[in-house]
């Protein structure tokens, strides 16, 4: 009788075991022309039963204002509480990057992303924080939650400090 033999790593294994199928994760992939574009995948969450965050920290994201063309930059905070899927971290990278070449304003682009990762993940809990760097000398944070939090959840605080200038 013939040995069976493992084949494929444990993130295709809990991706497999999600019932997803990663098409951006160990491949070389293109960056989407615009967000519209941009694929947001999810695979199997390892402990479904488990309360717990995730938060991804996107401190150089971009896009570009859609009146003068000129790039806008921010600082995200992203938490989550998953359900039955997590979001795949280099497929929201992909998706974050298209942004660098969209022109929308603050608030679009940071709803966007909230809701984007609302539809694909269908986590149990979402808030992002946009912490947007001044542009005409006004920083313009932009917050978003999809409710309240669920009891129970450690929630850090979410930062990064206030504004204060070059002083």
């Amino acid at each position: 009788m013939a040995a069976k033999t493992k084949t494929g790593s444990r993130a295709q294994k809990r991706a497999a075991k999600g019932g997803r199928r990663t098409t951006q994760l160990g491949r070389a992939v293109s960056i989407a022309a615009s967000p519209d574009e941009a694929a947001i995948e999810t695979v199997g969450n390892p402990h479904p039963g488990a309360l717990y965050l995730v938060r991804f920290t996107c401190p150089e994201f971009t896009a570009l204002c859609p009146v003068t063309g000129q790039p806008d930059f921010a600082h995200l905070v992203i938490d989550y509480v998953p359900a039955k899927t997590i979001v795949e971290s280099k497929s929201l990278k992909l998706f974050l990057t298209s942004f660098r070449n969209h022109g929308a304003f603050h608030e679009d682009c940071t709803l966007t992303i909230a809701r984007r990762l609302i539809e694909a993940a269908k986590p149990q809990w979402l808030r992002i924080g946009g912490y947007w760097y001044p542009r005409g000398g006004i920083p313009i944070d932009v917050f978003y939650q999809s409710g309240p939090p669920p009891a129970g959840l450690w929630l850090p605080e979410q930062g990064p400090a206030p504004y204060r200038g070059r002083g």
